[in-house]
């Protein structure tokens, strides 16, 4: 994992324990739609965060958290392609 669960609860500004595992569940679930974005392998994922990648990261799980009533996943996933497209792989 490129986010840790401290870094992310920081980010997302929760202060207590209650929702650790919702946040870890977010966390996978955004760092596969990043690396899914970048069109990058998950097991080379790791390999390849960037800076951007972190926030974009940590942005999609923001997003999952706030919204998790009702996410609108195309929005979520239009907007991560914005964010990461200079570093957006050509094709797999």
């Amino acid at each position: 994992m490129i986010l840790t669960l401290e870094e992310t609860k920081k980010y997302l500004r929760v202060d207590f324990d209650d929702d650790n595992e919702l946040i870890e569940s977010f966390i996978m679930t955004g760092e596969k739609l990043v690396a899914d974005v970048l069109r990058v392998e998950p097991e080379t994922f790791e390999q390849s965060v960037t800076e951007q990648t972190r926030l974009a990261a940590l942005y999609a799980v923001a997003y999952l958290y706030e919204h998790r009533e009702e996410a609108d996943h195309h929005t979520l996933v239009m907007s991560l392609r914005y964010l990461l497209f200079g570093e957006r792989q050509v094709g797999f």
